[in-house]
């Protein structure tokens, strides 16, 4: 199936935010934007499975999360990179705005949830998700932008410009392998 055109599709958000620049840097048979509310179908879930555990939840809930996530506008911008050949998704990332009250009451986007389907890693995808997820949080007024990673990852992410600052702590729910829906 060849790609559908972003015109056609129902986005997260403008797909005018997506830099040029990136797109012009992709493999001709890729094309990078926002995610769009079917790409359930397009193989979203089992991209993210290369990062943890991503049960698939179904169409309806996973529809129901990107309504939610669309509803609070200018919070969550996640990407996708799509084959054009074959319409499915090979890569994803997202960057979240959280508004704080310091700084002038200041805006930090924290990067999460980069991963590239097996077959398309080394095509410096990741490279190109994170600098466009960075001007996008840049270009929305965040003054820092923060990338949680996985240790063994640290000098990919210092490639793409960051550096390590800060420690994050974290705590897992025993036994929670999903967010019960309320």
């Amino acid at each position: 199936m060849p790609l559908t055109p972003d015109s056609a599709l129902d986005l997260l958000f403008p797909e005018e935010l997506v830099p040029q620049h990136i797109k012009d840097q992709l493999p001709p048979e890729l094309h990078i934007r926002p995610l769009a509310s079917t790409d359930y179908g397009r193989g979203h879930l089992s991209v993210l499975a290369v990062l943890t555990q991503t049960p698939d939840v179904g169409a309806e809930a996973w529809a129901s999360q990107f309504r939610a996530m669309l509803s609070e506008s200018g919070t969550y911008y996640i990407l996708v990179v799509v084959s054009r050949e074959t319409d499915q998704i090979v890569g994803s990332g997202g960057v979240f705005v959280e508004r704080k009250f310091l700084r002038g009451l200041g805006r930090v986007g924290h990067i999460e949830d980069i991963a590239v389907a097996r077959e398309m890693q080394g095509k410096k995808l990741g490279l190109r998700i994170i600098q466009a997820l960075t001007q996008i949080s840049e270009d929305v007024g965040c003054y820092k932008t923060i990338l949680n990673c996985n240790e063994n990852n640290v000098a990919f992410y210092e490639k793409c410009g960051y550096e390590k600052r800060e420690v994050e702590m974290a705590k897992y729910a025993v036994g929670r392998e999903r967010t019960p829906r309320l």
